[in-house]
């Protein structure tokens, strides 16, 4: 992989001097050191690394293995930097310092199980090794992302990196194939950095240098041809939308610079025209290049934003190699570079930036990771970019995890040098495994609800079920399998259930469906209606003007199943305790017998008698009374209850989808629009004081206000246009008072009702041309009533 390239140089003949006295180990043991840190100063580790291997096989010490181990994780070889690691904390007068070395390398080495033992053996625990975020690191392999990685189609036992798609389908990337076959790590990769002394191949490997690739739907590898003069390696295609255009990093040949025979050569950026044929032409070198300087690298072409994104250790950085990015227009002029900041760069190296969508992900070392480069995620938003997280398990590994990519038909490519793969690094694709589902489950006052209810989840196509499971913070979990949908059911006793079909991953692209669903507790035995009847003295039969309010309860009833009838029937009080207790049971028969005719069961009808113990007024033993005040008591009071069975487990009704269950005043609101209706209040001529019918209508809005205390009542009095203004308002006003008095003394709260007065301003008949009838007349005459949500 490419992640920092630079290439040193002296003249052709010193080094190869060197290299020939090192291979006859004329050297000493001190000429050994002094070459390995003259090799390490110029970054080729690979040789570096075989002169202090030489060193240490003459004299075994504490700081040639650091040296080692040093090296071969520059070098990217974790297993080897562990094990030299391992001998440096053996010595005697190792201390912190190599201590820290060799916890971060069993971190890169993939032994974190093992992390416990290695702080005991050595007597420390997390807290002496603050630089190392054990926290966060055991986060990270705490989870797994629900994908698999599985080989892409072009990879060889060598080096292959770093994806681009074009427009047809063709996938560009990096490898070094040919040549030698690579049984083992070379050498030298291309994060290390050597000398380069041969225009053919890589010297210190034997392979090929890295070369652009197309591979097509066909299953096809080309090589991809370039006018570059003195190429060396090429990596990381970047291509531009519409396919014709590509940026791609180079090293080229050079191997003296005037006036200095020691010199750092560093890659650049270049781009140009992409040929159907596979050729590269009218390549143009970035204007940010300086190969004698610093490295600028692994483009990526943003078409949307306009901007080329890319990694450079270019002055004023954080340190290592950052990711900056450029403005670009379509003439191909670019903008000043801008650092992406120390929320995404680090000391160490930052690489391999792309973007997709609202997300923005790059490789790092120095945000906390699994070991070696590890692929971040972070937030982009109006090209902002905010909370870099780590990708976790499996796209990252203890090894090099890097190049992640979306294409544009949302396929995603990583690239890797993680253990089972088929060459040195390869390229996978990125497959879910399944969706994951988080449900919160509230309840209505916005509580999680963490358990105490059943949840069965199934795919709509009856292909079967999925298991649920809780999470630590009490949320719903599950796996759903990618493009399918599903059917999902909640519930708990007392509790209305409730059904999600509307649950999907149907052209979905994120990795979680998130929701949230309310529990509302069943309100169970709620009045939703109130009616009366009356029956004769000493009679429990149905008299004829009580069939319309019967009639009406049956309708309701078969209309709604999830409403039952509660019948209280009543008697006055002349006759015995006894006598009159037996009578009200026998009126409360009559009114089950009476709805029977219409289908309703008897187990749909709950009765209860109180004989003459709840009279509406004062009409009690040896009280003298009107037949009308009487008449008043011998009564059934009729209260449909919705949900009326508490040990019932019912289903939220049709008639009831789509309003808030967690607001019980306006729950039931249209159902009492419909069913509920309150009576018009007519008077005599210049009275205010009620007639004896409407007593009977104001009986059942004081049953009505009692059984639903969430109602709130409005009286609006009112007069004809006769007599003066002035008097009009004080008669309305009378005329209003009467009917809350009455109501008042029927019990109900007067802090319930709220009454006003209009006298003649809000006539139903015009009659101020003095041509009305008295029936028109009393239609203005009126005290009107209606209900209303208490607020």
């Amino acid at each position: 992989m490419v992640l920092i390239m630079t290439r040193h140089y002296k003249t052709l003949f010193v080094a190869l001097t060197g290299m020939l006295l090192l291979s006859q180990g004329t050297f000493g043991q001190r000429a050994l050191l002094n070459y390995a840190d003259k090799q390490s100063g110029l970054e080729n580790y690979a040789l570096a690394a075989e002169a202090y291997g030489d060193a240490y096989s003459k004299k075994e010490s504490l700081s040639t293995a650091v040296k080692l181990a040093e090296t071969y994780g520059k070098l990217g070889d974790y297993g080897k930097s562990y094990e030299w690691w391992s001998k440096a904390v053996s010595f005697e007068g190792s201390g912190r310092a190599e201590y820290l070395g060799y916890l971060n390398s069993a971190v890169r080495a993939g032994k974190w199980e093992e992390m416990g033992a290695l702080l005991s053996a050595g007597g420390y625990t997390e807290a002496d090794f603050p630089e190392i975020d054990f926290a966060g690191i055991r986060a990270l392999y705490g989870q797994r992302a629900n994908v698999k990685l599985v080989q892409a189609g072009m990879n060889s036992d060598g080096s292959d990196y770093g994806t681009s798609v074009g427009p047809d389908g063709t996938l560009y990337f990096a490898s070094d194939r040919g040549g030698q076959s690579a049984g083992s790590r070379p050498g030298v990769r291309l994060d290390a950095r050597n000398n380069i002394f041969s225009t053919e191949r890589d010297s210190y490997t034997g392979r090929d240098f890295y070369r652009l690739y197309g591979y097509g739907s066909d299953g096809r590898v080309s090589v991809l041809v370039t006018d570059l003069a003195e190429v060396l390696h090429m990596n990381d295609p970047a291509l531009m939308e519409g396919g014709d255009a590509v940026f791609y990093t180079a090293f080229v040949s050079r191997t003296k610079l005037k006036g200095s025979r020691d010199f750092t050569n560093y890659p650049g950026i270049y781009y140009g025209k992409l040929g159907a044929d596979g050729n590269i032409t009218g390549s143009t070198a970035f204007p940010y290049n300086d190969h004698v300087s610093y490295g600028v690298m692994n483009p990526y072409v943003d078409t949307e934003m306009k901007r080329i994104y890319f990694a450079s250790d270019m002055p004023g950085g954080y340190g290592g190699y950052d990711i900056y990015y450029v403005e670009y227009s379509g003439e191909m002029e670019f903008g000043t570079p801008v650092n992406l900041g120390p929320e995404v760069n680090t000391a160490e190296n930052e690489s391999h930036p792309s973007r997709s969508g609202s997300r923005f992900y790059f490789s790092s070392r120095g945000h906390t990771g699994l070991g070696g480069m590890d692929v971040f995620t972070a937030d982009h938003l109006n090209g902002e970019i905010t909370g870099v997280m780590n990708m976790g398990i499996p796209y990252n590994s203890p090894g090099d995890d890097f190049a992640y990519v979306v294409a544009g038909d949302g396929k995603r490519y990583l690239s890797s040098d993680r253990e089972g793969g088929l060459g040195l690094d390869d390229i996978y694709t990125v497959e879910d495994l399944y969706r994951r589902l988080v449900a919160r489950v509230v309840d209505c006052d916005g509580n999680l609800i963490p358990g105490g209810y059943e949840a069965e989840l199934g795919r709509r196509d009856g292909s079967g079920m999925l298991e649920t499971r809780m999470g630590d913070r009490g949320e719903l979990l599950a796996d759903l399998d990618p493009e399918t949908d599903f059917s999902l059911r909640i519930g708990r006793k007392g509790y209305f259930s409730i059904t999600d079909d509307s649950l999907s991953t149907k052209g979905f692209a994120g990795d979680t469906v998130y929701r949230e669903y309310r529990l509302a507790a069943i309100p169970y035995r709620t009045p939703v209606y109130v009616d009366i009847v009356y029956y004769d003295l000493d009679r429990s039969e149905i008299r004829k003007d009580a069939e319309p309010a019967l009639d009406k309860v049956a309708e309701l009833m078969n209309r709604y199943g999830f409403m039952d009838l509660l019948v209280g029937s009543h008697t006055d009080s002349r006759a015995s305790d006894a006598y009159n207790e037996s009578l009200s049971e026998r009126r409360a028969d009559a009114v089950r017998g009476y709805l029977s005719k219409y289908g309703i069961p008897g187990d749909r009808v709950r009765l209860e008698w109180y004989g003459e113990q709840d009279l509406v007024n004062g009409c009690g033993d040896g009280v003298p009374c009107g037949e009308p005040d009487h008449q008043l008591n011998r009564r059934s009071e009729l209260v449909l209850e919705a949900f009326p069975d508490p040990e019932k487990q019912y289903e939220l009704p049709a008639e009831l989808m789509g309003r808030d269950v967690c607001d019980r005043e306006s729950f039931f609101e249209g159902l009492q629009d419909e069913i509920n209706s309150v009576p018009t209040v007519y008077f005599d001529f210049d009275r205010w004081d009620l007639r004896q019918v409407h007593r009977k209508e104001l009986e059942r809005v004081a049953v009505l206000m009692g059984r639903m205390d969430g109602l709130q009542l409005y009286i609006g009095g009112h007069t004809d246009q006769r007599g003066s203004e002035d008097y009009n308002r004080t008669l309305s006003e009378r005329r209003a008072k009467s009917v809350m008095d009455y109501l008042v003394k029927r019990g109900v709260d007067g802090s319930r009702m709220q009454h006003e007065w209009f006298g003649e301003g809000r006539p139903v008949n015009d009659c101020s041309t003095g041509d009305c009838t008295e029936a028109m007349h009393q239609q203005n005459r009126r005290t009107e009533l209606r209900l209303g949500r208490k607020k």
